[in-house]
């Protein structure tokens, strides 16, 4: 129920919240790496965050000029499917530099359910 009124939220506004609170699971999801001083393995929230936060203080270096806010969208969402997959990180596929067929059909199911909590209009921006 809304504070205003004793109307139920709105559909769009339940699936908005209802996707915020999926994705802050994001917190609980462990890498491999550890946090800077090296006291505990870093979670992939906080990865997305400093992935983002490295791109948004050090774009004036790019060597091609990129739409900024195109590439920090990429970056805060880029993560999300480990809430279903965890971390596969390119060095656990027997050294080759991409996710295997498998991975990748996981990941692709996991992108489907957690951003289908969206409306249409945001899931498919």
């Amino acid at each position: 129920m809304t504070a205003v009124t004793d109307e139920p939220f709105p559909e769009r506004l339940t699936r908005q919240i209802e996707f915020l609170v999926e994705i802050d699971k994001l917190k609980g999801v462990l890498r491999r790496s550890y946090v800077l001083d090296a006291t505990r393995l870093e979670n992939t929230a906080e990865h997305s965050w400093h992935l983002t936060m490295m791109a948004l203080v050090l774009a004036e270096h790019a060597d091609t000029p990129a739409d900024l806010t195109t590439v920090l969208k990429m970056l805060v969402v880029h993560d999300l499917v480990e809430i279903d997959v965890v971390d596969v990180p390119i060095h656990s596929q027997n050294g080759r530099a991409h996710a295997s067929a498998e991975t990748q059909a996981a990941e692709a199911k996991a992108a489907d359910r957690i951003f289908g909590l969206l409306p249409p209009d945001l899931r498919d921006s």
